[in-house]
């Protein structure tokens, strides 16, 4: 997949998963050096986005994600913030927990690491949606870093993961 940042091209080095497939369990830092593991069948929802740097816009999309999160029992969904290297601050988002992929476990496994300049081994915007059962619900490669995502359709997904699972088997 092609990805552009302004008057740049990339690439991604490796193919993203489709829809469907099983996420994997990878382990991540978070700012205090714990090990934190997402991905994978843990009875929760899961929102993984990753991110080659955050600026004001990718914070202002960001927030408005987590304004119009679902926060009941009924809707319990996990959201984290991942980025490549230990170069990037956290904002300290409520809803978002911070991590980073030191061991590029999640960039090689979910497919979101960037070749070529300026952003060379950094994690393309993507927002990346596991289902209670472990399966990729939904997922959005952005190939324009720039560009925002879909909020909208990315709010409705995460509602239909969570009311698509019965906890029988397949959904």
């Amino acid at each position: 997949m092609q990805i552009t940042y302004k008057k740049s091209t990339m690439y991604l080095k490796e193919e993203p998963l489709d829809i469907g497939y099983a996420s994997e369990k990878v382990t991540l830092k978070d700012n205090n050096g714990n090990s934190i593991t997402v991905g994978g069948q843990n009875g929760k929802t899961q929102l993984l986005i990753s991110t080659a740097f955050i600026d004001e816009n990718f914070l202002k999309e960001l927030q408005k994600i987590e304004k119009d999160f679902p926060d009941t029992k009924e809707h319990d969904v996990s959201a984290y913030i991942i980025v490549a290297n230990d170069k990037h601050k956290n904002p300290n988002l409520k809803n978002f927990h911070f991590l980073v992929d030191n061991e590029e476990e999640f960039s090689d496994f979910y497919g979101t690491k960037i070749g070529g300049a300026p952003y060379e081994d950094e994690l393309t915007k993507a927002a990346i949606l596991i289902s209670k059962d472990g399966a990729i619900f939904y997922d959005e490669f952005k190939s324009d870093l720039e560009e925002s995502f879909d909020t909208d359709t990315l709010l409705r997904k995460v509602i239909a993961a969570q009311t698509c699972y019965t906890g029988k088997g397949c959904h």
